[in-house]
Parts: structure tokens; C-alpha cells; sequence
């Protein structure tokens, strides 16, 4: 009891110690390292998919055919030439948009080539790493990275890593053959396992990464064998493979089989036949925080976005975050923004609550808000669901303030474009009406409570043909046929040109959008109110206020294919009004009270045109 309790106390004070920072700073902060997380437009992307800026690196170093080098441009599971210099030379474009940090996904070098059950992929996306603390060669060098990093900050632009604890390439094998035979080429075709089962009984102390492990932690390496459901060993051609040189032991990882993402296994079974570390080791702990410490120390990055942080023991997190806060804060960072992956497909803001309170990360990827704007906007779902998402804020460590800090997303490059998700809801939709749906999602993204994350090409209609792999598409010219066939919103657009078109529909929208949400506090920093909502497709409205002069900014949206009428309840001191976004009426009708109306697929952003009285 004793120990759980100080592990509640830790873990409440790295979460005070952040939210408290965030409170304590002035709005009128104008230097990038002074703004708040909140204060953000983040726009996410895969390097390898933006733009080529140097065809030098193309192969990555290596020589062959695309088997070893992992270059394809032609095929969607290949490293298509996308680089750090390319993105460096696009810094303009980003910043045209109104994006104010960026996200990219992992720079680390990657095992090229892997199979996953029989099939062969490359490293592209960043997630297969071997070597934690260089950049891959296919994105060019370390001083590239430097170059890109100082460039961004030049222009106030700041710059979050994504980056993986859970596991490492598929470098490990078993001896064990699996249900198909050997030779074998992914531990994806073993099941997870414990020695007689998954129901038999743990093999030794530690199994678990219960408290036995922890209270011996000096012990660690005898209570853990690397052969308690399998038996690991490294090919003799990756026997050094890993940097830094304790990542090649297989005693740090947990060597039990393909994860079902059920009950135990979640946490210490592999994923997609990757090294499943073993994070619950204290050398792990210690190792991932030099390396990651490292890339803050080096090159003064402003954030960690953490992959696959659900599947990762909670006391892990305890650790590793009160480190990287502290060497940032000493790397003179004071808002260095750590928020974590936890995967649901549902609109439940509890499930992602639990798990930032219990892993003490300041922040998660806000998914109960994108599964809820997708319903909602799918055409089918009542507004009533993101009202439930909004209302559970007050679950999360730290509140509804705390919830400011929820990076917020429409789509991603794991589950789908939005565009594609609400073509798929409503196929008898044409593309004039998906075109208002997404327009009305880019609303919601960037005025409502949360960090907006814009995913790469989204500004320019891609509309994508299903998750993953086919919502990765090339900013540059693409070479690869399904890319070349699909069709995008907005105006039409050939194949044989770039996407980096700054008079896009999208592209321009988005652009005021995030231009309103700079010049508006209350739209970055202000608490938000639920003012409507509607049991069926229709109205939702908030008001947020602005956290110095408590001004009020009425947003409201229409989901629904009809107009609307509606009055809504206002503070009694906001009587006179400006639009800022739609249409707004000029003037309560009351105290209290002020009539909204929306056309079609609409929203409208109204602000109070005076402070509230004593």
C-alpha cells in the first residue's frame, strides 16, 4: 500500500508539475518556446511521403534491388524518396497553412525490408527500428535533421518526434517452428504463449512484471529468462544489428508470441511479429531515457508524440516522462508537449482518461473526439456523441484544463483519411456535399477545445482508398498507379504534378482557420461549454472564453442537411456580437439568450464585441 500510494503521489505531481507550468504563462507569449501546447496547429508528416529534396538518398546507402534497399517508388509498402531536406524545402508552405509545430512520424533508422506473414514491406513509415539514435539513411543524415530543426525554429515553427518504446524491428527469431513449418521469416505466425498455454501458470517471480521484478530489480536478468514461452535467438546476419548494443540482448525483450491486444498479452506480446521489449526492466527504463534524452539534448525538439504507449507498462511512464520534462526543462524547453497513442474505435474519452491518469502522460491523442466527429459527420450519428466526449473532459488528471492539451484529429495514417471515412458512411453523397463535410470537420478540428493535428495532404482533397498504406499518399509526384487513379476534392488535378498547390479550396480554409484561432485566445486557451446539442444529426454549439478577459466566443455547427433556427443560452453580459466565421446575429435577443442561424453542413463563429461587467 505503501508503494502504490507513492505511485499515485509521483504520478500526480509530474501531471501538476505541467498543467501547472501551462497555467502560469501570459498570453501574450510571442517566442515559440513561450507558447503553450494549446496554442499549436500541428501538422503531421510521414517524411518519406512529402517531398524528395535530395535523390542521393534514395536507396538509403545500400545497393541492390528493392528487396535489400527498400526503394520502390512504385509500390505502396516502399520507401517512395521522400526526405528531411524535402520537408526543409516545403517550411513555407507548412507555415502557409497556419501550422505552428510539426510532427514527424519516426526518424530513426529501419530494418529496410521485413515480412509480415510471408509479404514483404519496407521501413518507410519509421516504425521498424534498429538503430535508436541515428537518423535512417533514406531521410538523409543527422546534420540534415539539425538543419530542418533550426530552420523551423527560425520561423517559430516547432518540432515533435514521434517516437517507440514498445518495441524494435523483427530482428529476434524463435527456434520453435510454427504452425506452417520452418524456415519462417515473421514471429507474427506464433501465438502468444506461456509455457502450457495462455492460461498456465506464470513461469517464474517477474513473469508478470509484477512486483516481485521490481523489488529485485538488481536481480532482474535471473527472475526473467528469455525462454519462459519461446526460444529466442538473432540470426547470426543481425547478431549486431541494434544501437545502441544492449538493444541486441534478448533478455530486455519479452519473447511470448503475436499479440491478440486481449488481457496480458496487450502489453507483453508482439506486435505485428516486432521485438516486444521488455519495458518493465529497469535497464530498459534507463536505456530508452539516455537515447531519448539525447535527441532533446542534441537538437532542442519541442515534444514527443509516443507510439503504441497503450501497450506499454504504465510504470514505464512514471519514469520516462518526469526525465524527458526535466532534461528539457534544462535544455531551456518549458513546454515540451509528450502525448501518447491510445488506439480505440470508439467515442469514449473515459478509456483514454485511464490511461493518462494511469501512465501519468500529460497528454493522449484525443481519439474519442475523432471517432465522434466522424460519426457525426457521417451523416448518421446524433451531435449528442461529441457532446458525451466533451462532458467526460473532467475524467482526464488535471481536468478540463488538462484536456486544452488533447492533440485533436479527423484521420490519420493508421486508420484513414476522413474524407474516406465519410465517403464510405455516405456513398450516395456527390462531392460538393463530402467536400461541406469536410470543411465542417476542419471547423470543428480547429475551434474546438484541443491541439489540432492536420494530417499531411488532407489540405489538398486526398482522399485515400482505405487505411494504412493506402492513406499514405506522395505530396511529391507519385509514381505509384493506385495514387495516380484516385480522385481528390477540389478542382481537378494531374498526375503528373506536385500537391503543394497554396490556392487549394482546403488548403485556403484551413489557412483562415488557423489564422482566426492565432488572433482568438479563447479559441486556443479558453474553457469550452456545451451550449447545444441534438439527439439527431443538427445543431452543436460551445462557448468558449477567453482566459484574460473571460470574452465569449459562441461556435456552432450544423450537421444536418436542413437549416436551422435555434436559440441558445449565452452569458447575460455577452450582448453585442461580431462575426468572425458564418453568420452571426448582432445582438442577443435577451439577456441570456442568442438565435443562431445555420444553413446546411454550416458553422458560424461568433464573438461578444464587449468584456462582461463586475
Amino acid at each position: 500500500m505503501k508503494l502504490l500510494a507513492t505511485t499515485l503521489t509521483a504520478r500526480r505531481a509530474i501531471l501538476a508539475m505541467v498543467v501547472g507550468i501551462a497555467l502560469s504563462m501570459p498570453a501574450s507569449a510571442i517566442d515559440y518556446r513561450d507558447r503553450l501546447p494549446e496554442d499549436e496547429v500541428v501538422y503531421f508528416v510521414l517524411p518519406d511521403r512529402f517531398e524528395n529534396g535530395d535523390r542521393s538518398n534514395d536507396l538509403g546507402g545500400l545497393q541492390g534491388d528493392p528487396l535489400h534497399t527498400g526503394f520502390d517508388p512504385q509500390a505502396l509498402d516502399f520507401y517512395h524518396g521522400g526526405d528531411l531536406r524535402g520537408i526543409q524545402a516545403r517550411l513555407d508552405y507548412i507555415a502557409g497553412l497556419g501550422a505552428t509545430a510539426i510532427w514527424l512520424a519516426p526518424v530513426f533508422r529501419n530494418k529496410p525490408v521485413q515480412y509480415y506473414r510471408g509479404k514483404p514491406g519496407a521501413g518507410y513509415h519509421g516504425y521498424w527500428i534498429t538503430d535508436f539514435t541515428h537518423v535512417d539513411p533514406h531521410f538523409g543524415s543527422d546534420e540534415d535533421f539539425a538543419r530542418l530543426v533550426t530552420a523551423a525554429h527560425a520561423r517559430g515553427i516547432k518540432v515533435y518526434m514521434d517516437i517507440v518504446v514498445n518495441h524494435t524491428a523483427d530482428v529476434i527469431q524463435y527456434r520453435e517452428c510454427p504452425a506452417g513449418g520452418c524456415p519462417y521469416r515473421s514471429k507474427a505466425d506464433y501465438p502468444y504463449q506461456r509455457r502450457g498455454g495462455v492460461s498456465g501458470e506464470a513461469i517464474n517471480p517477474g513473469f508478470l512484471g509484477d512486483d516481485a521484478a521490481h523489488q529485485n530489480a538488481e536481480n532482474f536478468s535471473h527472475l526473467t529468462r528469455p525462454d519462459y514461452a519461446y526460444t529466442p535467438f538473432v540470426p547470426a546476419e543481425e547478431i549486431n544489428s541494434k544501437v545502441p548494443a544492449w538493444l541486441n540482448d534478448p533478455i530486455y525483450y519479452h519473447n511470448r508470441g503475436e499479440s491478440t491486444f486481449k488481457g496480458e498479452n496487450s502489453t507483453y506480446g508482439d506486435f505485428g511479429g516486432l521485438d516486444d521489449l521488455m519495458t518493465e526492466n529497469p535497464r530498459v527504463l534507463a536505456g530508452f531515457i539516455e537515447i531519448y534524452g539525447g535527441w532533446i539534448d542534441k537538437y532542442g525538439i519541442d515534444g514527443f508524440r509516443i507510439d503504441t504507449a497503450k501497450h506499454v507498462n504504465p510504470e514505464f511512464f512514471r519514469g520516462f516522462v518526469r526525465a524527458m520534462l526535466q532534461r528539457a526543462a534544462a535544455r531551456g524547453i518549458p513546454h515540451f508537449h509528450i502525448f501518447g497513442e491510445v488506439a480505440n474505435d470508439k467515442p469514449d474519452a473515459g478509456f483514454l482518461a485511464r490511461y493518462q491518469r494511469a501512465e501519468a502522460l500529460p497528454a493522449v491523442l484525443d481519439f474519442a473526439f475523432a471517432v465522434a466527429v466522424q460519426q457525426v459527420l457521417g451523416g448518421h450519428a446524433a451531435t449528442e456523441v461529441l457532446g458525451r466526449v466533451f462532458a467526460d473532459d473532467v475524467l482526464y488528471e488535471g481536468g478540463e484544463r488538462a484536456a486544452l492539451q488533447l492533440p485533436t484529429f479527423t484521420g490519420n495514417h493508421d486508420d484513414g483519411r476522413f474524407a474516406w471515412k465519410v465517403g464510405k458512411a455516405l456513398p450516395e453523397a456527390d462531392s460538393n456535399e463530402l467536400m461541406q463535410r469536410v470543411i465542417l470537420a476542419n471547423a470543428m478540428l480547429l475551434t474546438l477545445r484541443g491541439v489540432p493535428v492536420l494530417y499531411y495532404g488532407d489540405e489538398q482533397g486526398f482522399v485515400g482508398s482505405g487505411k494504412d498504406k493506402a492513406a499514405r499518399q506522395d505530396m511529391f509526384v507519385t509514381q505509384v498507379p493506385a495514387f495516380q487513379k484516385e480522385s481528390r476534392l477540389g478542382p481537378p488535378h494531374a498526375p503528373t504534378t506536385d500537391s503543394f498547390d497554396m490556392t487549394h479550396p482546403l488548403y485556403r480554409e484551413i489557412a483562415r482557420l488557423a489564422q482566426l484561432r492565432r488572433t482568438e485566445p479563447a479559441l486556443r486557451r479558453g474553457l469550452q461549454v456545451v451550449r447545444a446539442e441534438s439527439p439527431q444529426p443538427g445543431i452543436f454549439a460551445v462557448s468558449r472564453f477567453d482566459p484574460e478577459s473571460s470574452r465569449e466566443v459562441v461556435i456552432a455547427f450544423n450537421t444536418s442537411m436542413n437549416a436551422i433556427e435555434e436559440r441558445i443560452e449565452v452569458s447575460s453580459a455577452s450582448q453585442q456580437f461580431v462575426a468572425l466565421a458564418g453568420n452571426c446575429a448582432e445582438r442577443a435577443d435577451a439577456p441570456g439568450s442568442y438565435q443562431l442561424v445555420l444553413a446546411p453542413l454550416s458553422y458560424s463563429v461568433c464573438a461578444a464585441s464587449q468584456k462582461p461587467g463586475p
